[in-house]
């Protein structure tokens, strides 16, 4: 049977980034955990992450993202190059099935373990089962509507989990002021 897990967004917009995630784990069919929280705070507050995937192996990497930050604290895409290019070349974390969204004032990343760190253009970054559904509603919210970048994470992933049998509604947001849109 294969863990299925969560839906991670994260929106930078007025001057403020937030990320956040739904709180379902699903393992075949049944649910098996309906309020998980899987956004995490680092570096005293000043970096948020949000994994999708498995659970133990999210747990893994952030356990890894935490030390790369505190060999660069001041350098979140130098810490999350650190951790993909160790992903990709350590023989058990290439096994590792999750994907991190990190936020920071100045960055949002997405590092998955093929050794991708995406930094998007428009500032709207999505992973996870329902994660295709949550980035356009975000797009939609973002482009018609004033709602703030909490409210857009939490309406789109309200809607997501409408759509995705993966996603539900028991949401985890966090939030930064943040000095970029991407």
């Amino acid at each position: 049977m294969k863990w299925h897990a969560t839906t991670i967004l994260s929106v930078r917009k007025g001057g403020k980034v937030a990320i956040g995630g739904d709180g379902q784990v699903t393992l075949g069919t049944q649910v098996m955990k309906a309020d998980a929280v899987k956004i995490r705070k680092l570096l005293d507050g000043r970096v948020i992450v949000g994994f999708a995937g498995s659970a133990a192996d999210g747990f893994a990497l952030l356990e890894r993202f935490e030390g790369k930050l505190k060999d660069h604290p001041d350098n979140v895409p130098r810490a999350a190059i650190e951790l993909a290019k160790l992903w990709r070349t350590d023989r058990m974390l290439r096994r590792l099935e999750a994907v991190l969204l990190v936020v920071d004032s100045r960055h949002s990343l997405m590092v998955s373990g093929s050794g991708d760190v995406i930094q998007p253009s428009d500032g709207l970054l999505a992973t996870g089962s329902g994660g295709g559904y949550a980035l356009a509603a975000a797009r939609a919210l973002v482009a018609h509507t004033e709602l703030s970048a909490a409210e857009i994470v939490r309406e789109s992933l309200t809607i997501a989990g409408g759509i995705d049998i993966y996603t539900n509604s028991h949401l985890t947001v966090e939030e930064l002021p943040c000095l970029s849109t991407s």
